[in-house]
């Protein structure tokens, strides 16, 4: 199980996106919704969408999920 946080602010092409706990990419803690412990990027992003549709995995963390 991994902590997951999704980016308040959208990329430039409207995605909020997930990232793994440790991510070298991690928005700073005042950017970010935890979205507690997932099994996998999968979970952690469908939570991230009840806060932003448009949300989409990280290409460095959660490379699996990422989409766009």
């Amino acid at each position: 199980m991994a902590r997951y946080y999704v980016n308040k602010n959208a990329q430039s092409n409207g995605d909020h996106e997930v990232h793994r706990d440790g991510c070298s990419h991690m928005p700073a803690a005042h950017n970010r919704i935890d979205l507690g412990e997932h099994s996998s990027c999968r979970t952690a992003v469908a939570k991230a969408r009840q806060y932003y549709p448009q949300s989409n995995g990280c290409f460095y963390c959660s490379g699996e999920c990422h989409t766009s």
